[in-house]
């Protein structure tokens, strides 16, 4: 497999010489971007013919080919170069633009290299959100399709597992135990009873129910005496046998 020059596509290069950067100026920044090492600079072009004839720029308007230029310069951070075709001293065809920004030389995308990175960035971006939608795309028999996401089973996961409350006890024994309380509480009224939480409990006067006079009670007692020392009616004597005639 042959190996891919990176001369193919300049667009995702850079290239800088530090040595060159505090002292760039319009005057010399053509020389800095003629530098043997940048991959941008055509060697076969005018400049270089200029260059070692040891003529002036001027001449390249008398010369036929690709040429560069100083296009615009922005002291002392932007200059912007320009590759062009020339045919004759007032016709020029461009062929590329080259930005330099605080000595780092860039090349400039034309507009149908920028359209085309657009339009991929958001095809790529509309594919893999369909891409991920039908990861998320479940199906089954019996159920059909449905939506699975992976941050749902985080939060089933984060969410407390809810503990289901053992009744401590039946209904009968609930309404046994009411009869009891209150069987007790009848017996044993309280003797204090608080209005509300929190406030002082405020005794409760019991009612007390008045005993009866000893003579009623010595009464009473001898009412049952009397009526077990009463005589007993007399009982039939058991009917006579008589005999059967034969």
């Amino acid at each position: 497999m042959a190996a891919v020059d990176f001369r193919d596509n300049l667009l995702g290069i850079s290239w800088v010489d530090s040595g060159w950067v505090p002292i760039l100026n319009p005057g010399n920044v053509l020389d800095y971007f003629s530098e043997r090492s940048n991959p941008f600079y055509d060697r076969t072009c005018n400049n270089e013919v200029v260059k070692m004839q040891r003529l002036t720029l001027e001449h390249l308007n008398q010369m036929v080919g690709v040429e560069y230029i100083l296009l615009h310069a922005q002291e002392p951070i932007l200059y912007i170069i320009r590759k062009q075709q020339r045919q004759s001293p007032t016709q020029v065809t461009p062929l590329a633009d080259y930005y330099i920004i605080v000595g780092v030389v860039y090349q400039a995308p034309d507009l149908g290299t920028v359209i085309s990175s657009r339009a991929l960035s958001a095809v790529h971006g509309i594919q893999s959100a369909f891409d991920e939608a039908m990861s998320y795309c479940r199906y089954h028999p019996s159920k059909g399709y449905w939506w699975h996401f992976k941050d749902q089973e985080e939060r089933e996961k984060a969410k407390p597992k809810s503990k289901k409350k053992e009744e401590a006890s039946s209904l009968f024994q609930r309404q046994r135990v009411d009869t009891l309380l209150l069987d007790l509480r009848s017996k044993f009224p309280p003797t204090f009873y608080q209005p509300k939480p929190g406030e002082k409990p405020i005794p409760v006067e019991v009612k007390k129910e008045p005993e009866p006079p000893a003579e009623a009670v010595k009464q009473e007692e001898r009412e049952p005496a009397t009526k077990s020392s009463a005589p007993a009616p007399p009982s039939k004597p058991p009917p006579e046998k008589r005999a059967r005639l034969q």
